[in-house]
């Protein structure tokens, strides 16, 4: 996608009632268009759509419907759900989607994270990254388990997992640690293959300690 355009975006709401009042704003840099679709989502296989934003109360249950109305085309996918519990955001998480609590974000956050999706950085705020930790923390051998796979990394890659596991993007991490992005790419491909990850997604539950076997949403 180049700089210049600016994106389409669905805004889908399982409860069927219009999503995300007063976002985007008449001069929002990111968002040009906006159309709003409901179950069963029949807009999403007809239109061309850059990003879809699904709120919704329950995740888990609408997220499937709306992955099955995309039709396997690639189009990212944010949730925005008051639900911050562990199992919640994981589930998501391993959809492949973002992940916004409500109240955890402002109207600009969740633009950049519109525009960050296109470029496949998977953004979770931050009480949602908070869920993951818990939930890791409160497995039995978690300590055990995220010692042994920091074990695997060096100091620089330990680094950039941290910064990835907030949701930033190989080129955000690069500015953080005043490194250019093709390193940070380098560095993520050693992660990936040192921690068995398939992707930044896999690799991110791995660090948290929050990864079952392989994705369910889809299924």
């Amino acid at each position: 996608m180049r700089s210049s355009q600016r994106l389409s975006v669905a805004l889908a709401c399982a409860e069927g009632d219009r999503p995300l009042d007063g976002w985007p704003a008449p001069d929002d840099p990111y968002v040009d268009r906006t159309v709003h679709v409901q179950p069963p989502y029949d807009a999403l296989r007809e239109g061309a759509f850059d990003v879809v934003v699904l709120r919704c109360e329950e995740p888990v249950e609408a997220l499937p419907g709306l992955l099955r109305a995309l039709d396997d085309r690639s189009v990212p996918v944010i949730v925005v759900s008051d639900r911050t519990d562990t199992e919640t955001v994981v589930e998501v998480f391993r959809g492949g989607a973002g992940y916004l609590a409500e109240g955890d974000y402002c109207t600009h956050m969740l633009s950049s994270a519109v525009m960050a999706a296109t470029v496949g950085h998977t953004y979770l705020s931050p009480a949602a990254c908070a869920a993951l930790r818990e939930g890791a923390q409160r497995m039995p051998t978690a300590g055990d388990a995220m010692e042994r796979l920091r074990s695997l990394l060096s100091p620089r890659e330990r680094q950039i997992m941290e910064l990835l596991s907030t949701g930033l993007g190989a080129q955000e991490i690069g500015l953080r640690l005043k490194l250019s992005e093709k390193t940070v790419r380098n560095n993520l491909s050693n992660i990936y293959g040192k921690l068995d990850a398939r992707g930044s997604t896999d690799a991110v539950l791995r660090w948290l300690g929050a990864t079952p076997a392989a994705p369910v949403l889809r299924t």
